[in-house]
């Protein structure tokens, strides 16, 4: 009878979990002037482990550069741009041309879209090899991209520090990034919010992040 009980606890206990996962990515963790919500782990650590080494390994990784005070710098930080169509995208005064999907990348923008209910035509991806490498304050409003579009943040690998923070009150809201999560920015938070991914001599390990855009055509 006891055994039954303490069974009945753990399978109570683990609906409200999934309820309150499912009310949390419904929540807008901003205050005003846009929608970001938070899914948390939306693979499972097997999975998310797996889609690490696949990018690490299979992804054609180049230095990322930007200019600033009008002199070129190269970063430890690499990127690689994909899309339905060789699009090109500028940032920092650099233009990238998009590569075409590769099959794992294809599979997780199905899936990304099925979970958010937001389609997208591109995806930026970013290697910190550790925590020293991080993002300073930007947003990402870029011509190129759709006028308030979504962008899904998928993150693999290291579990990182992320700060949001109003252009005009300078109020900020921070959370932690984990392995195999997604976050989604909607509406006018590029317009009205900056975010920045902060650097940190405590983390070691790799994290590859996919930011899921459209690009307007």
């Amino acid at each position: 009878m006891e055994f039954g009980i303490w069974n009945l606890l753990f399978v109570i206990c683990s609906i409200m979990e999934l309820f309150n996962f499912e009310m949390d990515a419904e929540r807008n963790l901003l205050s005003k002037d846009g929608i970001v919500n938070y899914f948390g782990s939306i693979f499972s650590e097997e999975e998310a482990n797996r889609y690490l080494e696949i990018f690490l390994k299979k992804i054609d990784w180049k230095n990322d550069e930007v200019f600033i005070f009008g002199k070129r710098i190269v970063t430890k930080r690499k990127v690689a741009w994909f899309g339905e169509k060789e699009f090109e995208y500028t940032y920092s005064k650099i233009t990238k041309k998009a590569q075409l999907w590769t099959p794992e990348l294809l599979q997780l923008k199905k899936e990304i879209e099925a979970k958010s209910g937001e389609t997208f035509n591109s995806c930026l991806m970013n290697l910190y090899p550790s925590g020293e490498e991080g993002m300073g304050w930007h947003s990402d409003a870029e011509k190129d991209l759709k006028d308030n579009s979504s962008i899904a943040s998928v993150s693999f690998g290291a579990e990182r520090k992320f700060v949001f923070k109003h252009k005009e009150t300078k109020e900020t809201i921070s959370l932690k990034l984990q392995n195999g999560s997604l976050l989604l920015m909607k509406g006018s938070t590029q317009k009205h919010w900056l975010h920045r991914l902060p650097p940190s001599k405590k983390i070691i390990s790799p994290r590859i992040n996919l930011t899921f855009r459209t690009i307007a055509e």
